[in-house]
């Protein structure tokens, strides 16, 4: 278990046993869910100072975490 913030299981506490059982079901959807955890990761690597990145570095990676969160929850909802 990560515990990196803004894990999707705790974005989306109520729909953690579907994020689970799409992942497994919808290779699609299974590739935005890590390419979201590897964003976040990056995201979190640079707000705690464990990589370096310039401000308009992080805000990219930010803006890239909200695209995949909204399209994901676009998944989930439907």
């Amino acid at each position: 278990m990560s515990h990196t913030p803004h894990g999707l299981a705790a974005e989306f506490p109520e729909f953690a046993l579907k994020l689970s059982a799409m992942k497994e079901k919808d290779a699609h959807f299974a590739k935005l869910v890590a390419d979201y955890d590897a964003v976040n990761g990056k995201v979190h690597r640079a707000e705690a100072r464990l990589e370096l990145l310039t401000e308009a570095e992080e805000e990219v990676l930010r803006k890239q975490r909200a695209a995949l969160k909204d399209h994901i929850w676009m998944h989930l909802k439907g």
